[in-house]
């Protein structure tokens, strides 16, 4: 991994493995992985209807009511049409972003549904995209990110070690009859 980046390894009759460019953690180390801030879904569709995935509007329709399916907030979307064909989007949603590329010359779109929240259903999006975009076969992988118990042990040793750090730096105080 690279720059701190985390990856969950899951290699059949082996125990999971947290890879970080500082540190591998065995399963007894890992903290608890459902106690996240956000849930990434990203999904390969493929076989889809071609014209469907060239037409900008309705792309951006589709991942619009994806984003309502889920029970999502629309905060903003932006589309964009190639030449000759695609189509690339975001819609920016108060609890993170679905994105969708199209390769509408290979029937295939790649999708990333990333939710934060317990409230919000990323798979309930997928749905509906298989759907609208006629999907005879898709595959998915589910990340969990923003691991809670992991971001606040290492945010509870960067500030121990400052107040340490503070502690051995702070100025002597001048009291009668001496310095503290």
């Amino acid at each position: 991994a690279r720059g701190g980046a985390f990856a969950l390894r899951l290699d059949a009759g082996v125990q999971p493995i947290l890879a970080c460019s500082a540190h591998l953690h065995t399963a007894e180390e890992l903290p608890d992985m459902n106690n996240v801030l956000g849930q990434h879904l990203l999904v390969e569709f493929y076989n889809c209807n071609p014209e469907t995935l060239d037409d900008v509007a309705g792309v951006e329709k589709h991942m619009n009511a994806a984003a309502i399916a889920c029970g999502a907030t629309i905060v903003q979307s932006t589309f964009h049409r190639f030449e000759p064909w695609g189509v690339s989007g975001v819609v920016v949603i108060s609890e993170s972003h679905l994105a969708i590329h199209t390769w509408p010359e290979y029937g295939y779109a790649s999708v990333d549904l990333y939710t934060c929240g317990d409230e919000i259903q990323p798979d309930a999006a997928y749905e509906y995209l298989r759907n609208a975009l006629e999907a005879e076969l898709s595959e998915t992988q589910f990340l969990k990110r923003g691991n809670l118990d992991l971001i606040k042990a290492r945010l509870e040793k960067r500030m121990a070690a400052a107040t340490q750090s503070t502690a051995s730096e702070a100025p002597a105080t001048a009291v009668k009859g001496g310095v503290l």
